[in-house]
């Protein structure tokens, strides 16, 4: 999030008019709705975490532990478990630990 000094981008008035709800306080004005996009789509963050989650899945279905796995990734093991679960839950079953 980047700040910005309101005299710099506002007009005098529009930042009377404001002083009149918020004086000297901080605000967070928020994007316009279409200018959003879903969390980690720009950055790949997204991509990233479902190509190792999938990854994670086929260790753990080709015999990989959930303690092997859980260190191999730098995870706790329930959050192993909830990968593989959140794969079972899709597919409609599976091993779940």
């Amino acid at each position: 999030m980047v700040y910005k000094n309101a005299r710099g981008v506002l007009p005098d008035a529009l930042i009377e008019e404001i002083q009149k709800y918020v004086d000297g306080a901080s605000i967070y004005i928020p994007a316009k709705n279409d200018e959003k996009s879903e969390w980690g789509h720009r950055n790949g963050t997204k991509e990233r975490y479902a190509a190792r989650n999938e990854e994670i899945r086929f260790l753990f279905a080709n015999n990989v532990s959930v303690s092997e796995l859980s260190d191999r990734y730098y995870l706790s093991s329930d959050t192993v478990r909830k990968i593989i679960r959140a794969a079972a839950k899709d597919s409609g079953g599976g091993k779940s630990s």
